[in-house]
């Protein structure tokens, strides 16, 4: 989250960088809570010297063989005053925290500025792709005899799931660990099993909560657990509460799991196939490094993505966002676009985001420097890449005349030597 002290120096600043996300900073609001909080302050502080004052000079009658019970009394007063004003100064303190703890970052000074995806910078393209024509089919067509039963998954759960069989779900698991196969073996990522249902301080240490409720699953009120829209969440809030060393940063983190999203406020969109679904695999990259070395990680991160892509031999394109278009956490994000003949279109695969230290100061996550400050760390995420996106990918870029799937040759070891998927 934004630095409280940020919004009490610099007001102004904040609210024109916010406004370049098209975020409204209520700032009367802000001043109305920070003029009570300084005055408070200062009664707290006052009440606290007065108090420390007469604790003396009780101490001096005492000293003296003076009756003190009048003295105590009165110090009994100013006690119960001032735990008064103290518990009225943190209930003020906690709503400036929920201001706080709602508003988006400052996007970085490189990052465009745009309402939405309209704004958004291409920084190139990679591959050839493949000429959209009456032809090509889409993965729904594609696997309308057989391989992902949309109707069956309706019937188990409703909207937006799908039920994968047979070889298409062999090429699903083969791409998930292939991909966690590079990104250990050659990018040097620490692979990690996580947990699926996170208690709500891991939701908000990385930005969910509270503000977006709505897109996380609340599956038991009584414990708190929600699950996770992201294995983002439970990687990141590894280092929650605690103070690293230097030497022991960079820290590169992967997990295959699935997420879980509600999709509010996506009723329409992408309504055919499994391009937006209530539950999807992915691949998920986390980075914990020191601030001065987060945005040339981010360009790491990307290429780490981008290696995926280029394995597959894939045509994308790298997409900076404008400020606009970027999640709430983030600073600054690129996004990966792959190319999807059977819709004739780029379509997003994975998303990278440097945070800075917004999830960090939120986790209390930091890091001792060489010189013993303790500054917060930075964070950055990203899919490495979202595994069913790859999936209609592969089946549509890899589509045969006959309606058969050609196996790209690097899956081909983890399909037990298998080339193609007959129709």
């Amino acid at each position: 989250m934004i630095e409280a002290k940020l919004l009490r120096d610099k007001l102004e600043w904040v609210k024109e960088q916010l406004a370049k996300r098209h975020y409204v900073l209520e700032d009367t609001l802000w001043r109305s809570l920070e003029e009570k909080r300084k005055s408070l302050q200062v009664e707290v502080e006052t009440l606290q010297s007065e108090r420390n004052n007469r604790s003396k000079g009780i101490g001096q009658a005492k000293a003296k063989g003076e009756n003190v019970d009048f003295l105590m009394a009165e110090m009994k007063d100013f006690g119960d005053a001032l735990d008064l004003k103290g518990r009225e100064l943190d209930r003020l303190l906690e709503e400036q925290q929920q201001f706080i703890a709602v508003l988006p970052n400052i996007p970085h000074a490189s990052v465009p500025v745009g309402r939405d995806e309209t704004a958004n910078h291409l920084v190139y393209e990679w591959g050839q792709k493949p000429e959209h024509c009456s032809e090509w089919k889409d993965h729904v067509a594609l696997t309308e005899g057989g391989g992902i039963d949309f109707e069956a998954a309706r019937k188990l759960s409703g909207a937006r799931f799908s039920l994968l069989t047979g070889e298409i779900a062999r090429l699903h698991r083969a791409l998930a660990q292939w991909m966690l196969d590079v990104h250990t073996q050659e990018h040097g990522y620490i692979e990690n099993y996580v947990p699926y249902l996170v208690e709500p301080h891991c939701l908000f240490g990385t930005g969910q909560l509270p503000k977006f409720a709505e897109d996380s699953f609340h599956v038991d009120h009584e414990r708190g657990w929600y699950l996770i829209p992201t294995a983002e969440v439970p990687l990141t809030n590894t280092v929650r509460d605690s103070l690293l060393e230097r030497h022991e940063l960079p820290i590169q983190l992967t997990a295959h799991s699935p997420c879980f999203r509600s999709e509010a406020g996506s009723y329409g969109k992408d309504t055919r196939g499994m391009f937006r679904q209530h539950q999807f695999d992915k691949v998920e990259l986390v980075h914990i490094v020191a601030p001065e070395d987060s945005y040339e990680t981010l360009e790491k991160l990307v290429f780490h993505a981008e290696t995926i892509l280029r394995k597959l031999k894939l045509a994308y394109r790298k997409v900076l966002l404008c400020t606009g278009d970027m999640g709430g956490t983030a600073a600054k994000t690129y996004d990966l676009e792959v190319w999807l003949p059977g819709q004739g279109q780029y379509r997003e695969i994975s998303s990278c985001s440097n945070c800075e230290d917004y999830q960090a100061r939120r986790m209390k996550a930091r890091v001792r420097l060489e010189d013993k400050r303790n500054e917060y760390v930075h964070t950055l995420n990203g899919s490495g890449v979202a595994v069913g996106r790859c999936l209609i990918a592969v089946l549509e870029n890899y589509q045969q005349p006959d309606g058969s799937i050609k196996i790209p040759e690097v899956l081909i070891p983890y399909m037990n030597g298998k080339q193609m998927i007959l129709k």
